[in-house]
């Protein structure tokens, strides 16, 4: 068997993420109560660490369809009711019906904490943290990156990015914050690479899907996502450093994968230019978006094809981001006189375990033999958080010198792809 195959069936058994011993569950006190856990994680040893978590009431893939069919207000069926075991998903989470304001401050409160827990476990006082940088999909608001900072007492003074690239938006941010060659950062006023290099900065993915769910018309969507956050603490050029990386934008003529934007974009499609628009949204703030192809009903946020289609979306696309990288990757090595190293782990964005195991078998035929641990059987695809709570999860296992490839692709479709190599 390959590593993701092994890993997927040791994942059988995973209890719901609120059972785990190490998981600090409590209540937040909107609406009518929403439990919240999360689970610190450190390496010492590498000087990185981190948290995620999830909110919401968990639901296992016996007691999700009731909750779906109430939502959508038809039975799933046989023809609707999706294989999520096979997927790779044995359960989720997700909120009851709130408000707009009451979603808004649920999020804010779960962001702020998130913020405040990945700064206290890194042993940071938030004073010292330089940037802040996130991927959401469907932010609860356009200055959601701003309220969490404020509210986990980081300084005005402290850059904020907001990454809105759909699932890759947290490997996005990533690449931002690490590769200087980046074509967004060389066309910004000040290169960000270079303006946080050796600075204390937290990177992650906070994901409210719940949220957005509960508007959804489309029976997949409603099966298959949860909410989700990943949040840790880096310092570029010290504990992570970057080797390579690249990026990929290939747009989704089909509308095989549709999201609706919320968050400004001008919806342009400009010839010969990205499909990324980079605003500067205050003194310290910038908001980098992505043109998605949207669902002609503006009251659907998302509205997806079947899973061969989104195969085919990512598949191909990714496969050739990830060889690009790794090619790059392997001529580096070999100029610092270090043929034989080898990547220890692909941190790679869980959309479904059939989409990663099918790229897995892809670069394998062509070489490319990387580890690529499923790792997130009780979250559901949380979208931008995925890449982030599987890093934590895999990073006790890590060692000084460990090369991780990342991996991020998303609705767009948007493909990160880098190699960094941990400090320690």
């Amino acid at each position: 068997m390959s590593e993701i195959e092994t890993t997927q069936d040791q994942s059988a058994g995973s209890t719901s993420f609120f059972e785990e011993p190490r998981v600090r569950v409590e209540e937040i006190p909107v609406g009518p109560g929403v439990p919240f856990g999360i689970e610190r994680v450190s390496n010492p040893q590498v000087g990185i660490a981190g948290v995620y978590g999830a909110w919401g009431a968990s639901y296992d893939n016996a007691h999700l369809p009731a909750l779906v069919e109430d939502r959508l207000g038809f039975a799933l069926g046989a023809e609707n009711t999706l294989n999520l075991s096979e997927l790779g998903f044995l359960s989720r989470h997700h909120v009851p019906r709130m408000t707009d304001d009451e979603h808004i401050k649920l999020e804010v409160n779960v962001g702020a904490r998130l913020l405040a827990e990945a700064t206290a476990v890194n042993g940071w006082d938030p004073a010292e943290i330089e940037a802040v940088l996130v991927g959401v999909s469907i932010p609860a608001a356009d200055d959601f990156v701003e309220r969490i900072a404020a509210e986990a007492g980081i300084p005005d003074s402290a850059l904020k990015v907001t990454v809105h690239k759909a699932c890759d938006g947290s490997v996005g941010a990533l690449n931002l914050a690490l590769n200087p060659e980046l074509a967004i950062n060389k066309h910004l006023s000040r290169n960000l690479a270079e303006r946080l290099y050796g600075k204390k900065i937290l990177v992650g993915g906070i994901e409210g899907l719940s949220r957005v769910l509960r508007l959804a018309h489309d029976a997949q969507a409603a099966q298959l996502f949860g909410n989700g956050a990943g949040i840790f603490g880096l310092i570029p050029g010290q504990t992570m450093k970057f080797l390579v990386g690249t990026t990929r934008e290939a747009y989704d003529e089909e509308g095989a994968l549709q999201v609706h934007m919320a968050y400004p974009h001008s919806r342009q499609r400009i010839a010969g230019q990205s499909l990324i628009e980079v605003a500067q949204t205050g003194e310290n703030s910038i908001r980098v978006a992505g043109l998605m192809h949207e669902p002609e009903d503006p009251t659907s946020p998302v509205v997806m094809a079947g899973p061969m289609s989104m195969v085919k979306l990512f598949v191909r696309n990714g496969v050739e981001a990830v060889r690009t990288a790794y090619q790059s990757y392997r001529a580096q090595m070999t100029q610092l006189g270090l043929p034989d190293k080898e990547i220890a782990v692909a941190i790679v964005h869980h959309a479904n375990f059939k989409i990663n195991q099918l790229k897995e078998k892809q670069l394998r035929s062509q070489g490319i033999c990387i580890p690529m641990p499923w790792l997130l059987s009780e979250f559901g695809n949380v979208s931008a958080a995925s890449n982030m709570i599987a890093f934590l999860r895999e990073l006790t296992s890590l060692k000084p010198g460990d090369h991780v490839l990342f991996d991020g692709f998303g609705a767009g479709s948007y493909y990160d792809v880098l190699a960094v190599e941990l400090g320690g």
